[in-house]
């Protein structure tokens, strides 16, 4: 696994290699800046929008990283991102690796029809889930499904999880569960599963703990 790899995944970057959009279903600009730090490399880039001369010393800050040692420190220039780009500290958090052995359970469903999320979960548009959001896998009750995991952003050669716990089957160990089975769906495509996480997010970091996730990377960013 390789920084480049989570970077091409989050976002769609030009020939310039800047940030032109998230890779969602329903794509955003993407932050200002974002940088991947691991223990083997490291991967930025800067918003497509940028001026040239900013991005330019954007790029020279982020070739002068040092390795990095400790997956929860900032970048050694995180003050100076924040201050060229006028932006704010966005996303923080570290990256996952899946491993090899996945155990999956009989009880996880595949969804292909956003008209059953609706009892527990908002926001999905018809035509979602055949245009990024698949595979949908889920746990359900009374046939409406209470616990996903779905491609919250994908390229050819990976995609991102994304997970959700209606609010009134949370602390039942589902999440796992789904995440894992997404995960192992991702694989049978010949993509890479990836899992990621903000350093705020309890619930997330515990998934990954249960999961036996091992964190390869930091990714960190700024935002508007």
């Amino acid at each position: 696994m390789t920084p480049e790899l989570e970077l091409h995944t989050t976002f769609v970057i030009d020939d310039r290699g800047r940030i032109r959009s998230t890779r969602e279903p329903r794509p955003g600009r993407g932050p200002l800046f974002a940088i991947i730090r691991s223990f083997i490399g490291t991967a930025w880039a800067v918003r497509a929008d940028l001026p040239n001369d900013l991005a330019d010393e954007i790029a020279r800050l982020a070739r002068a990283e040092p390795r990095i040692e400790d997956l929860r420190a900032p970048p050694a220039h995180a003050a100076r991102y924040v201050s060229c780009t006028g932006g704010r500290l966005g996303f923080s958090g570290p990256a996952f690796l899946f491993p090899t052995e996945l155990e999956t359970t009989s009880d996880v469903i595949s969804v292909d029809d956003e008209r059953l999320l609706e009892r527990n979960f908002q926001g999905w548009h018809l035509g979602e889930i055949a245009t990024g959001g698949a595979p949908v896998m889920a746990i359900a009750e009374e046939g409406h499904p209470v616990s996903i995991c779905f491609s919250a952003r994908c390229s050819d050669s990976a995609a991102a999880a994304g997970v959700e716990t209606a609010t009134a089957f949370r602390g039942r160990g589902l999440a796992p569960r789904v995440v894992a089975a997404w995960a192992f769906a991702i694989r049978a495509s010949g993509r890479v599963p990836l899992y990621s996480a903000a350093w705020t997010n309890a619930g997330s970091l515990a998934v990954a703990r249960k999961l036996g996730l091992r964190r390869y990377a930091a990714f960190w960013s700024v935002s508007e």
